[in-house]
């Protein structure tokens, strides 16, 4: 139950939703994601670490470069949030 609402509680910033959601696409560097979601750096790595730890988003090093990409899991969660996006933007 702790889990969940951790979880919970991050992805209903608006942030660490765009993260995961920018993932949906395919793997990605981590500089790229934070690029495309307008969000520092090392913020983006703060929520990345967090995914990991959630089993969300595994990395992939390459040389000096870590590749991110959604892991089973994080695949559902990400289509389930896109689902939610959706949903509300046909609400208004």
């Amino acid at each position: 139950m702790a889990r969940e609402k951790k979880l919970l509680k991050v992805l209903l910033h608006l942030k660490a939703a765009k993260v995961l959601l920018s993932l949906t696409d395919g793997p990605k560097y981590a500089t790229v994601i934070s690029k495309k979601i307008d969000c520092t750096y090392s913020h983006t790595m703060k929520l990345l670490n967090l995914f990991k730890e959630m089993k969300l988003v595994e990395f992939e090093k390459r040389g000096r470069i870590k590749i991110i990409r959604l892991t089973e899991s994080g695949e559902a969660v990400a289509r389930a949030l896109q689902n939610l996006v959706t949903t509300i933007s046909q609400i208004g």
